[in-house]
């Protein structure tokens, strides 16, 4: 039986001297198959899959290029109809993807007060909670069937406090950091005893709400509790992930968007929403805006396939914005773009393997390349 991973509050002390020793003895990303080392005691990894790994998981020969990974994200990962609709739509062209949970969902209503973000009052969330017992157990059986796919559950933490509610996440130190951490953990290993097949030790990575955060702060809090990835910076354009504190950062690209005089916005349904309209619910403009969506998403996909081969991020919401429109345009997305050759749509963690197998001058060489961007007309 797999070890559980404990998940006490780790002191900052505590936490940024074992990621000393992390960045010492390692000198990277955690090896695949060794152990995190927690509170001084060593916790097997376990997997979200025990499939056998795919074809293209596997070192490049000489000369050849990278797949075009395409990375699909969603933050929240708490409704049960679209979580449905995308795993069909996933199975449907042999795609992964993340989902990003906030861990408050798996609290129902009458247990709010067991949730105390950093600074604020128990109970106080900028989202809802999990609400009724039956919506839980909903979630669980969602989260397991995804993780029975071969689809990833990583953290969006719990409160969702962006600027404005604060103290806010950009705001928070690295022990504030730690206790949201610690308390998403610990729902998730609450869950277990409902049937959750997700083990803590499962969560390699996230995004922080609102893409905030203190990040000097946060990425060593995430080395010290064995964690290897956030995607919750920002760069100009498709980059390749960079290794921060030990933790690859795969960063929300901002690119040009067609249909808006080619302006830059992050590569997330919301921000995209935001440029069309200021986020205004607009239904009736649905079409319009699954149009542009569906084209921003095409664009900096080719950018990158003619270019830097880097990982495409896509971040998103399961939303039914502006009748749907955003959603949409990911649905086709995913459906279209990852059945194209030499195009692979994975997890984090799978894109992380398939980097430990590479020769790291090939991939120094693609990281040294141009950014891609979505390109104008001439």
């Amino acid at each position: 039986m797999k070890t559980r991973r404990r998940w006490e509050v780790v002191g900052l002390g505590i936490a940024l001297m074992i990621t000393f020793v992390i960045l010492i003895v390692i000198g990277t990303a955690r090896p695949q198959g060794s152990a995190r080392t927690l509170n001084g005691t060593a916790v097997p990894q376990t997997s979200q899959s025990e499939a056998a790994p795919p074809q293209w998981q596997r070192k490049l020969k000489p000369g050849e290029k990278p797949p075009q990974f395409v990375i699909f994200s969603f933050d929240g990962a708490g409704s049960h109809d679209h979580w449905q609709k995308m795993m069909k739509i996933a199975d449907g062209v042999d795609a992964h993807f993340s989902g990003f949970l906030s861990g408050i969902y798996l609290l129902n209503d009458g247990r709010r007060t067991e949730y105390t973000g950093p600074g604020h009052k128990p109970g106080k969330a900028s989202i809802g909670f999990g609400g009724s017992e039956q919506d839980v157990t909903t979630l669980i059986a969602d989260l397991n069937e995804a993780v029975d796919r071969g689809h990833e559950i990583g953290t969006h933490y719990n409160g969702h406090f962006c600027r404005g509610s604060e103290p806010s996440g950009g705001r928070w130190s690295a022990a504030q950091w730690n206790d949201e951490l610690a308390q998403f953990f610990k729902f998730v290993d609450d869950a277990r005893a409902k049937g959750l097949k997700v083990n803590p030790d499962m969560i390699d990575g996230g995004r922080t709400p609102c893409l905030e955060g203190k990040f000097d702060e946060l990425m060593p809090t995430l080395a010290a509790l064995g964690m290897t990835y956030d995607s919750s910076q920002v760069s100009d354009g498709l980059a390749w992930p960079r290794l921060q504190s030990g933790v690859w950062e795969f960063a929300m690209p901002t690119v040009k968007v067609p249909g808006v005089g080619y302006r830059k916005t992050i590569l997330m349904d919301y921000n995209l929403w935001y440029i069309l309209n200021r986020a205004k619910d607009e239904p009736a403009r649905a079409e319009e805006f699954s149009k542009i969506a569906f084209d921003t998403y095409m664009g900096a996909y080719q950018a990158a396939f003619d270019g830097n081969r880097a990982p495409m991020v896509v971040g998103n919401h399961f939303n039914s914005w502006s009748g749907g429109g955003f959603m949409t345009a990911v649905e086709q997305f995913m459906g279209g773009v990852c059945a194209k050759p030499e195009t692979v749509c994975a997890t984090y963690t799978e894109v992380i393997d398939w980097m430990k197998l590479q020769d790291p001058a090939v991939l120094d060489q693609y990281r040294a390349m141009p950014n891609a961007q979505v390109a104008e007309p001439n």
